[in-house]
């Protein structure tokens, strides 16, 4: 397959395929009489293998990890790359989903309490944004 035909496949750019085959996560396609790219119909199974470890939050470097893995795997159960990551990944997710928790539930009562103005409300003991340390700690003009 040509360039243009993997990408469009695959719904990338081309630039963005170059980039995964400077990367390593593609291999180098060999090349026709004529110079031009040719690719194996498999690299767009790769490409759309590469964007959806994205959607799932794995960066580039961790996607390179476990194609190698992949690539390199001579039995089936060999190289448990996928399922290590992909709980450390989950493991982080989590952490995240827990940490936008709170902060949803602080910008609710926020909300709740009417707090308009930062300044005004770091002031305030009462409020529930965790900003009460710093309305003590800040003089007057906003200085500390």
């Amino acid at each position: 397959m040509r360039p243009s035909q993997v990408a469009a496949a695959a719904g990338v750019n081309l630039q963005t395929l170059r980039y995964y085959e400077r990367r390593g996560l593609l291999d180098e396609p060999v090349r026709s009489l004529g110079g031009h790219r040719v690719y194996p119909d498999e690299a767009v199974t790769t490409l759309r293998v590469i964007k959806a470890a994205q959607r799932l939050g794995f960066t580039l470097t961790e996607v390179a990890a476990l194609l190698d893995t992949a690539r390199h795997r001579h039995a089936i159960g060999e190289g448990a790359g996928l399922q290590a990551q992909a709980r450390q990944k989950l493991a982080d997710v989590e952490a995240k989903i827990a940490d936008l928790t709170v902060i949803a539930e602080t910008l609710r009562a926020g909300i709740g309490a009417g707090c308009d103005d930062l300044a005004t409300c770091a002031g305030d003991p009462n409020c529930p944004l965790p900003f009460t340390e710093l309305g003590h700690a800040v003089g007057p003009g906003g200085r500390a």
